[in-house]
């Protein structure tokens, strides 16, 4: 977890402290407040401490509850600053996939310029239907959130309108890993190893593969995107990172270019998504 979300979590669970000691009818104790909320007292403890995120819902709740309801809008402010970096997934995915792909669409279309690394799975950018809809099929495992598979994949396709934009340019790259991890089934990934290969001749699109056996000068790690110089979205297990501090995207821009050292274009790459097309075996 980064060390800034960590303060303003912090800061935020001080404020509300604050107003659980300073209500109108004189302090209350963790345990009396936790009795008005319904809660177990370790929420309020956990909540105080910086050691859970509040939703919207809670501050709306320990407001009421504290006898300040006109506290509602700072702390409904003070959230919205904590979670301009740091977005959980178990948040985000609350009200499913849907709702994150409308997110992304949005930033795709006031973004010109797109870059993106992905080592091990086609980035959503170049996705068919059927392979997303294996990978939202996974991560609604993973998370155990809402199952609107359908939704997200048709929310996800129609942020790939924009590869026809001739006012939009597109920088990607993939490592190998991409082109043969098996997320989906055969048939399903190589269909969309043939989705990459008509990707190549797009004008928009450069699209850079990284083999195995190329000579990386950093290793590669988590999947990111970065819109044009302004915002970098970087994904974890647990969280997606939106980060738009200059000397951070200005690194992450650094990054990119350093893998894009290590990757083959045109026919070369295309030679690459043959051979793990090949290596399927199907038709």
């Amino acid at each position: 977890m980064s060390t800034d979300f960590q303060r303003a979590r912090a800061a935020l669970g001080a404020r509300l402290r604050e107003l659980r000691r300073s209500c109108p009818g004189g302090p209350l104790t963790g345990t009396q407040l936790a009795e008005r909320l319904g809660w177990a007292q370790s929420k309020v403890s956990k909540l105080e401490n910086g050691r859970q995120t509040a939703t919207t819902e809670d501050l709306r709740a320990w407001a009421e509850a504290t006898g300040r309801p006109e506290s509602i809008g700072e702390l409904a402010a003070r959230l919205r600053g904590l979670e301009s970096d740091y977005r959980s997934w178990r948040r985000q995915l609350a009200a499913g996939h849907r709702p994150v792909q409308d997110a992304l669409n949005a930033e795709h279309a006031q973004t010109k310029i797109f870059h993106a690394w992905q080592g091990t799975t086609v980035p959503g950018l170049l996705q068919t239907a059927d392979y997303a809809r294996h990978i939202f099929i996974r991560y609604a495992e993973l998370h155990r959130s809402k199952r609107d598979t359908e939704e997200a994949v048709r929310s996800r396709l129609k942020r790939q309108e924009g590869l026809y934009d001739s006012g939009k340019r597109f920088h990607i790259l993939i490592g190998e890993a991409a082109l043969r991890s098996l997320i989906c089934p055969p048939p399903v990934l190589a269909a969309q190893l043939d989705r990459l290969t008509g990707v190549v001749g797009l004008d928009t699109v450069k699209l850079g593969v990284v083999p195995f056996a190329a000579s990386l000068k950093l290793p590669p790690a988590n999947a990111f995107l970065i819109h044009d110089e302004r915002l970098v979205i970087v994904e974890d297990w647990h969280a997606e990172l939106w980060i738009n501090d200059q000397d951070s995207v200005t690194t992450y821009l650094r990054v990119w270019t350093m893998l894009r050292e290590s990757a083959v274009y045109g026919t070369a790459a295309q030679r690459v998504i043959h051979e793990a097309r090949r290596s399927l075996g199907e038709p």
